[in-house]
C-alpha cells in the first residue's frame, strides 16, 4: 500500500472531503481508496486522523427503499421499548439501565406520591 499525504488540520486542498462531509453533500465514497488525510493535533495523545476522500470519484448516496425504511423504524423501536413493563418509553432506553427509567427507580415514584 502507498503512504497517503499527510496534511495539518484544516489545510487540506480543495476536491478532498470526510465521509461526513461527502455525505452532507449526499455523496458516498464508493470504494475509492483513501486519498489522503488530515491529522489534528493533541497535547497528551496521538493526534486525531481524518481520511479524506476525492470529491470527485465519489458516488450518489443510494436511496432508502422501504424495505430499508421498515427495518430502521423497527430496530429504533426495540430500542425504545422497555423489556421489563414492554411500554414505549418515548425515548431510547440508556443501556446502563436497561430498561426505563419508572422501571429501574421504582422508589423514586413512590416518594412522589
Amino acid at each position: 500500500m502507498a503512504a497517503v499525504p499527510v496534511y495539518r488540520w484544516r489545510l487540506a486542498p480543495d476536491g478532498l472531503a470526510t465521509r461526513r462531509q461527502l455525505r452532507a453533500r449526499g455523496l458516498r465514497p464508493g470504494g475509492q481508496d483513501v486519498a489522503a488525510q488530515v491529522e489534528r493535533p493533541r497535547r497528551r495523545r496521538g493526534p486525531l486522523v481524518a481520511y479524506l476522500y476525492r470529491v470527485d470519484q465519489a458516488k450518489p448516496v443510494r436511496p432508502m427503499t422501504p424495505a430499508k425504511q421498515a427495518a430502521l423504524d423497527k430496530a429504533n423501536a426495540a430500542r425504545r421499548t422497555c423489556p421489563q413493563c414492554r411500554t414505549d418509553a418515548g425515548y431510547v432506553i440508556p443501556a446502563e439501565l436497561g430498561m426505563c427509567v419508572p422501571c429501574a427507580y421504582p422508589e423514586d415514584e413512590q416518594r412522589a406520591a
